[in-house]
């Protein structure tokens, strides 16, 4: 069950940043900044990104991950963020929920993935306690047995970032620019995006139910202080060289090339002679 502070007890601060179709690069750079430069808690929710952009984990391979081919054509941007996990393509029908936050403001949390996302995992199904059958499958969110929220982590020594691509609602044709992942949870049971999807929009009424209803359960856990968006933006000249970036067309060339060159050199090991 999700923890509450005792009655009495003074709740930490968290600064709420509150964004509207936010550039998902700025964000992740914002994100990796406050991770590492603030020692403050801090909550980012952004609804949507204007442009459809894939985002892979810090050691994603593009050749393994995109169809590198349409991705090039379309002109796709592909980010490589600063924290782990897998590959998403997020776009205007994308709510970000961020959470920053140091380790010892949880009281007795312990600062590891599991434990991060076993509380995440509670947290949310607060928020959604009233919506669909809430499940914490694996490393995902789902109802059902359909995700609809993909999560990743980053911890620091003393602080921690979970952050969230929850699907309000996607463009299926959007999902061809991804391919099936070679390590994919066991629920998924080999299931095409679209089979192994779905949309909230499908089962909450609003995006303002779900963000306020984010809000509010927040509240449970800390002392809530909103940060005017202007404000927050600016935050992103803390200097901190980020390890989040963008990939430019030359990498995923030479993803392509190399990834032509080992299937060359595995056909030719199998080749009959």
């Amino acid at each position: 069950m999700v923890s509450y502070p005792a009655r009495g007890v003074i709740r930490p601060v968290m600064n709420l940043i509150k964004l509207k179709e936010f550039s998902i690069l700025k964000q992740l750079y914002l994100e990796e900044k406050l991770l590492r430069s603030s020692s403050e808690n801090w909550c980012i929710i952004n609804n949507g990104t204007k442009q459809p952009t894939i985002v892979m984990g810090v050691s994603g391979r593009p050749s393994e991950l995109v169809n590198i081919n349409s991705v090039i054509r379309d002109q796709i941007p592909v980010i490589r963020r600063f924290s782990g996990g897998g590959t998403v393509i997020v776009d205007n029908g994308t709510i970000f929920v961020t959470l920053i936050c140091n380790k010892d403001d949880i009281p007795g949390l312990q600062p590891y993935p599991r434990p991060i996302m076993s509380w995440t995992g509670q947290f949310y199904g607060e928020v959604l306690r009233e919506f669909g059958d809430f499940h914490l499958r694996e490393n995902d969110y789902a109802f059902g047995s359909r995700k609809f929220g993909g999560n990743a982590q980053s911890i620091t020594k003393n602080r921690w970032v979970h952050h969230t691509s929850f699907l309000w609602d996607y463009d299926v044709s959007n999902m061809d620019y991804l391919k099936l992942p070679m390590r994919a949870p066991e629920y998924r049971s080999a299931r095409s995006h679209v089979e192994f999807l779905c949309r909230m929009k499908e089962i909450l009424p609003s995006k303002s139910t779900f963000i306020e209803g984010t809000i509010e359960t927040l509240g449970s856990h800390f002392s809530v202080r909103p940060i005017q968006s202007n404000a927050a933006t600016n935050l992103s000249n803390i200097s901190h060289p980020p390890s989040t970036r963008l990939l430019t067309r030359p990498e995923l060339e030479q993803a392509l090339l190399s990834a032509s060159e080992n299937s060359d050199t595995n056909s030719s090991i199998y080749a009959v002679p």
